[in-house]
């Protein structure tokens, strides 16, 4: 009896994984945005409609960096969020407390940079474990309460000038005669843009590993079904408090950096708005991804300064009133866009890139049998 072998099963396409170019090079591309990001402080380009000055200038650097940070906040923020399936409404705390912090003690306690840095970013981290703490005994809608709940104290002990430290609705200004002269100035303001850089760099390393890790792989199984983690044998609350502590400290640092880039503490960074503004960014990047929050933070950021300008152009008080009056709330066009984003693109920004990839495969013709 002869015995004749079946032909090999044809494995479609789309589950056939691609090995080609792109595949290799892709690993290298967060390196070769690190470089870019790093060296642009040399460029003298300009781009009209996207800064007003050329990219080295210090206005548009000043943007960058607070863009970068922001990036930083909303890639912490989706340790909580995105990773961990926590609903926050009070991780603006954490940031205003390393705002203030570090103004407090270099302002009114006379303290050098590194120390108050130092003991800013230990306070926030710890104030993040006791206050985690407390609220991560419920869950729900009764946590996000919980934490807003806390957010909305810190923003009354800073409007109301608690001690006399913070300066009340006017805000903080930083002593800059005991910072490092490298950081002091107009002309300095690349060092402060490389801080930036150097924050948000730590924070996707920290995240990056954090989530590869058999820690990050349980949060990701209490972000999908906290019941089964507690049936293997594993405490929850141990790694939620773990996961809140990590991103209040993150938040911090990004405060002690943005002090720096501002030159001051003002009231509104501890409002619950912020913490909206870190869940939109999320939401807009794509939560649970490794580069779709820090995409959605710069762009949330960059938007937000460049639609304050654009609501307040001749371009936009020429409109009919009808639309004119519109255009000129950024959080109106910001609200459009966010909408737009979340309806045709479910996925964030970082499940872009796929869908157009799967849409090209889907239209690039068949060979012929």
């Amino acid at each position: 009896m002869t015995v004749i072998d079946a032909p090999p099963a044809q494995v479609p396409d789309e589950l056939t994984p691609q090995r080609g170019r792109w595949h290799r090079v892709r690993p290298f591309l967060p390196l070769v945005a690190l470089v870019v990001l790093a060296i642009l402080p040399y460029s003298t380009i300009s781009l009209p409609g996207i800064f007003e000055g050329p990219v080295n200038s210090p206005g548009t650097l000043q943007i960058l960096a607070i863009c970068l940070i922001f990036g930083g906040l909303a890639a912490g923020y989706d340790l909580l969020f995105g990773r961990t399936g926590m609903l926050s409404f009070g991780h603006a705390l954490y940031f205003a407390a390393g705002v203030y912090g570090t103004d407090i003690l270099v302002t009114r306690a006379g303290l050098p940079l590194w120390q108050a840095a130092l003991l800013t970013v230990t306070g926030g981290t710890i104030l993040a474990a006791l206050l985690g703490a407390v609220a991560l005994r419920t869950v729900g809608i009764a946590f996000a309460m919980v934490t807003l709940a806390f957010a909305q104290v810190g923003a009354i002990l800073v409007a109301r000038d608690f001690g006399g430290l913070t300066g009340g609705e006017e805000g903080l200004p930083l002593d800059v005669s005991g910072l490092p002269a490298g950081l002091v100035g107009v002309t300095n303001t690349v060092n402060l843009y490389w801080l930036a850089l150097a924050y948000l760099t730590l924070v996707v390393f920290v995240v990056h590993r954090v989530s590869g890790s058999p820690t990050g792989r349980v949060l990701a199984g209490l972000r999908d079904d906290e019941r089964r983690i507690g049936v293997l044998g594993l405490d929850p609350y141990r790694y939620k408090l773990v996961a809140f502590t990590l991103a209040g400290g993150l938040a911090s640092a990004g405060g002690v950096v943005y002090v720096l880039i501002v030159g001051g503490a003002s009231p509104h960074i501890t409002s619950s708005e912020l913490t909206l503004s870190l869940l939109v960014m999320v939401v807009l990047g794509g939560p649970g991804t490794r580069w779709g929050p820090v995409l959605g933070g710069v762009l949330y950021m960059y938007l937000d300064h460049r639609l304050t300008a654009f609501g307040t152009s001749d371009a936009v008080d020429s409109l009919p009133a009808v639309l004119s009056h519109p255009l000129s709330q950024p959080l109106f066009v910001l609200g459009t866009v966010f909408i737009l984003a979340v309806y045709f693109f479910p996925g964030g920004l970082a499940g872009l890139a796929p869908r157009v990839a799967h849409l090209t495969r889907s239209l690039r013709p068949r060979p012929r049998p």
